[in-house]
């Protein structure tokens, strides 16, 4: 049941990125571009998802727990450390560049155009480098410990 409550949450999210445009590159870097042909309506989509988030938060957060897990897995961390700054500076980046955030070039795969994808690919890739950048780094602090013992 878990699983098909995933599929549908990620078609109903998959079809309001397809109806708001989203998954075209062009309106996002329109949106982007203030001083020419400046298109304001993702701040319209952004400002929907934060409304649908803040009142859906206040709403299951509500209820004893989740209905398909033991707990609710919150973020735990508050603070702003480099990792933070350099991975949102790098999503912008990308964002900006490509026209294109993994939110609508997942969905955009599915209209079978070769953009997503030479998109997605890089995304894998620096999300599989970032894991064994981490993966090191935590047994590198974890041989210290040991060796500090």
């Amino acid at each position: 049941m878990a699983l098909l409550s995933a599929l549908l949450i990620g078609l109903v999210f998959g079809a309001g990125i397809a109806v708001s445009g989203m998954a075209n590159p062009a309106k996002v870097l329109n949106f982007f571009d203030v001083a020419g042909n400046w298109d304001p309506s993702l701040a319209f989509v952004m400002g929907g998802a934060l409304l649908v988030t803040f009142l859906g938060y206040r709403l299951v957060l509500r209820r004893p727990g989740p209905v398909f897990e033991l707990r609710f897995h919150l973020p735990q961390r508050r603070d702003i450390d480099p990792a933070l700054i350099g991975g949102s500076a790098l999503f912008g980046i990308g964002w900006g560049l490509s026209g294109f955030c993994p939110g609508g070039a997942i969905p955009a795969i599915g209209l079978l155009r070769p953009e997503p994808v030479v998109f997605a690919i890089p995304m894998l890739l620096g999300i599989a480098v970032a894991r064994i950048l981490q993966d090191r780094a935590a047994g590198a602090a974890n041989g210290d410990r040991q060796g500090a013992a």
